[in-house]
């Protein structure tokens, strides 16, 4: 049942699927529930529970949908322009969540509610609502409902995070653009997160209260783990930084998900031959020995990353990072963009069961049509 939701009524919680016309141009509004944001004109939210949504957008003609991008919460790439039918119609999955967590009973420690950094209060990540961000052609209205498919969570640093800011990004925000509206990326990576901390700051626990049978959980750590310099939160290669991947394989089978492991990403440092020299030392062999031990799937970005790269050279490879090329680990959407193709290519040989869920035009042709 779809129902257009009337410009001055609050809007309810979402059951049914609901269109909002988007040729009008109101504010958010507490009460009415949706509206465009003032902080960012070009996006608009819907108040909605937690959860995974099916999104369908409606341009006035197909010209119209091909120029569109459209970015999902802080900046997670749905759609792209010069993708998808030839029609005024796209469809996409969008996973939205909160801080809290289930009630703990009585005399139980844990807490109620994931650390949040500061810096994440300023995002769309974790507040009550549904965020489009609309940047070409504006779509005509939007139609939103609840989506029962499998979801795919991410766990990670700063590498993987939706990064708030352009140009700066991460494969995981580049992620939802490579799978058909039939499964939900939730990305729970955050900057300067350890396995450690991970947990700690209950972000794992986040993951684990929605984390169901058929799902899968991504795990990439390393870049963090392996400061000495942070005593709280290091892991040695040889030893706790094995054990923690464990723990997190085991809380994932526990629940009926698949785990997948990934080497992080080499930092963008050249010897005087042209080669990405080795800034992690130890910690992408203990994700491969981890991996052959617990007969999980991993995904080898850390080589992956050197051979891109290294076929762009010294000169060029700055092109891939943020900050004009100047930061040595983050990278700009073209970069990110690349190696979330990359990771693709390793869930094709991880789980066939991914690779069904890719979009079409990954099946033929291996990559998507545009890079945004």
């Amino acid at each position: 049942m779809m129902r257009l939701v009337p410009l001055l009524l609050l809007a309810p919680a979402i059951v049914d699927a609901q269109t909002f016309d988007l040729t009008r141009t109101e504010s958010y509004d507490d009460r009415r529930g949706y509206g465009f944001e003032t902080s960012v004109p070009t996006a608009f939210s819907i108040r909605a529970a937690e959860g995974n949504y099916r999104v369908t957008v409606e341009f006035a003609d197909a010209a119209s949908a091909r120029s569109a991008r459209i970015l999902a919460e802080t900046r997670r790439l749905m759609i792209e322009p010069d993708s998808g039918p030839e029609n005024a119609t796209r469809s996409f999955i969008v996973n939205i969540r909160n801080r809290s967590l289930p009630p703990l009973p009585e005399n139980a420690p844990g807490g109620t509610q994931v650390r949040l950094n500061p810096r994440e209060l300023e995002t769309f990540t974790w507040d009550d609502r549904l965020t489009l961000d609309f940047t070409g052609a504006r779509p005509r209205s939007v139609t939103i409902e609840r989506a029962n498919v499998p979801t795919v969570y991410l766990a990670g640093d700063s590498t993987v995070t939706d990064q708030q800011a352009a140009p700066s990004a991460s494969w995981g925000q580049m992620l939802p653009r490579f799978f058909k509206p039939d499964v939900a990326i939730a990305n729970h990576a955050e900057s300067g997160e350890t396995l450690k901390s991970f947990m700690t700051g209950l972000r794992l626990d986040k993951i684990l209260s929605t984390l169901q049978p058929g799902d899968w959980l991504l795990i990439q750590f390393g870049h963090n783990d392996q400061k000495a310099q942070w005593p709280q939160t290091y892991a040695e290669a040889a030893t706790t930084y094995r054990d923690y991947l464990r723990a997190y394989i085991g809380e994932a089978r526990r629940r009926g998900a698949t785990p997948i492991l990934i080497t992080s990403p080499e930092r963008r440092r050249f010897d005087d031959g042209g080669h990405i020299v080795n800034s992690h030392g130890d910690y992408p062999e203990a994700v491969r020995a981890v991996a052959r031990e617990e007969s999980v799937a991993v995904i080898d970005l850390w080589s992956a990353s050197k051979q891109f790269y290294e076929s762009l050279g010294p000169q060029r490879a700055p092109r891939a990072f943020a900050d004009e090329g100047r930061d040595l680990t983050h990278h700009s959407d073209y970069g990110a963009y690349e190696l979330a193709r990359r990771v693709v290519e390793g869930m094709r040989a991880a789980d066939a069961r991914l690779t069904g869920h890719l979009a079409e035009q990954l099946e033929t042709d291996g990559s998507p049509r545009a890079r945004g």
